[in-house]
């Protein structure tokens, strides 16, 4: 089975946050919606994200969540669930980890497997995302 590197943009579309718990002197814990949108290899728009967060500090902490994203890649359409974690830095810097959930695709891409990442720069809306993955 051969191996694809895919590339492109993600752009935040949308990212509503609430905390939900906190503790003095300690971690807080929240929980996002967000909306994105793939360009590249991967074209797609509004697909729906949910975080949840750990604040270690007001600029420090991790995240996890997961992606229903539907669209084409690499010209086969379809859908599919990426599993998001990651950190966030001091400087703003947000650093992530995604797998596509097995058995999640659906359409042309129904036997997606694969793993990705992206760095995303403070103060940047749209950073570089790439996606190893293979099909069947």
């Amino acid at each position: 089975m051969t191996t694809t590197h895919a590339t492109g943009t993600i752009a935040f579309a949308d990212w509503q946050e609430q905390r939900v718990s906190e503790v003095a002197g300690g971690a807080a814990l929240a929980h996002a919606s967000v909306s994105n949108r793939y360009s590249g290899a991967l074209e797609a728009t509004g697909t729906s994200c949910q975080y949840t967060i750990v604040y270690l500090t007001e600029k420090v902490g991790l995240f996890s969540g997961y992606e229903q994203v539907e669209g084409v890649l690499d010209g086969r359409a379809g859908s599919f669930v990426l599993a998001h974690r990651g950190t966030f830095a001091e400087d703003g810097t947000v650093t992530g980890e995604y797998e596509v959930v097995p058995g999640s695709g659906s359409g042309e891409l129904a036997d997606l497997s694969g793993t990705g990442g992206f760095t995303a720069p403070s103060g940047q809306q749209d950073y570089p995302f790439h996606l190893d993955y293979r099909l069947g």
